[in-house]
């Protein structure tokens, strides 16, 4: 009679398949499924997706081999992303100007099926000239490289990092050009679609440069290469290891310094160094000019406006005075 054991309990020598020890040797071997396919030749990766872009866009005529992918070998700045070494410029006006003034960019996005106009279609022409790789990518790809502000309008282009360059440069170079300098250096600006403001006001109204001070400075990043319009292409802008000394620098070579603060000592249309050599200094909208900044302008000017208005936004503040040179300097000639 067989004595009842514990609940569950197995007799010795009962246990099936592989035994303690064996390894499992006599489990049936497992089939293996190959080495894992290269991410470019997966359908569903973004490298994939690149490769078929690629391809497309070389069936279409263009230049390049499929499946290449975009280098650069830019050294990375300064002011450049740690995890990336490249700007993204999106927008049509941006991306066009960015591309006609032939900055060596690493790739050029489109949206699928985006509408075709004349801009699109010379921006993809430069594209094949210049040997740029084409990505076609969704527009969900683009409102991410955009940013949650951004406005790509179907076209993005990846560029290096923006190459500053040194105050004292610039200044000989428009001295050498037999040119009267006009500058505007920023004072504690950190929003760097007031710096794409204006340095699209400095191209627009005959400025030959942008001058930032190295800490507590917006950069010229993708925010600013948009707001420009493209116009950071074609302006310099340097960056001052010490701005209070680059100004004293500049007014040694007879430059004069003009600060802009709503308690100026002289109004805007009173002004009468605009057709000297000047450099525009605009503060920040909270604090304005700093107190060792203004210690060196030569004269504070002020924008006369409603008292219904605090004050202006420093783009806004920063195209009304260069607009009111420009117009003085041609009534000058």
């Amino acid at each position: 009679m067989t004595k009842p054991g514990r609940p569950g309990a197995r007799r010795a020598g009962s246990k099936k398949g592989a035994t303690k020890g064996t390894g499992g040797l006599g489990r049936k071997a497992l089939e293996g499924r190959g080495p894992t396919p290269k991410a470019e030749d997966r359908a569903w990766h973004p490298a994939g997706k690149r490769k078929a872009a690629a391809e497309r866009y070389a069936a279409a005529g263009g230049k390049g081999k499929p499946g290449q992918k975009p280098q650069s070998n830019i050294n990375r700045g300064s002011r450049a992303k740690s995890t990336d070494d490249t700007e993204t410029v999106t927008g049509r006006n941006s991306v066009l100007e960015a591309m006609r003034t032939k900055i060596p960019a690493t790739a050029f996005y489109i949206a699928q099926r985006v509408e075709m106009d004349d801009r699109v279609k010379e921006m993809l022409a430069i594209a094949r000239h210049r040997d740029i790789p084409v990505m076609e990518v969704t527009r969900q790809e683009l409102d991410r490289m955009a940013g949650f502000d951004g406005v790509h309008q179907g076209v993005a282009l990846k560029v290096p990092p923006y190459e500053y360059q040194h105050p004292q440069d610039v200044l000989e170079d428009v001295l050498n050009r037999n040119e009267t300098p006009l500058f505007v250096a920023l004072d504690g600006i950190t929003d760097p679609r007031n710096l794409g403001a204006i340095i699209r006001s400095t191209a627009a109204f005959g400025g030959q440069g942008v001058i930032l001070p190295q800490r507590r400075s917006a950069s010229v990043n993708s925010a600013a290469w948009k707001t420009s319009a493209g116009a950071a292409a074609r302006i310099p802008v340097a960056i001052a290891p010490n701005l209070t000394n680059t100004l004293k620098e500049f007014k040694k070579q007879g430059v004069f310094i003009l600060g802009l603060d709503g308690g100026g000592d002289v109004e805007l249309p009173q002004l009468e160094l605009a057709d000297r050599p000047v450099v525009i200094v605009v503060g920040s909208e909270g604090k304005g000019l700093s107190r060792l900044v203004t210690e060196h302008c030569d004269q504070i000017v002020s924008i006369p406006i409603s008292a219904a208005t605090e004050s202006l936004n420093a783009g806004i503040a920063t195209s009304v005075a260069l607009y009111q040179v420009a117009t003085m300097r041609q009534a000058a000639q």
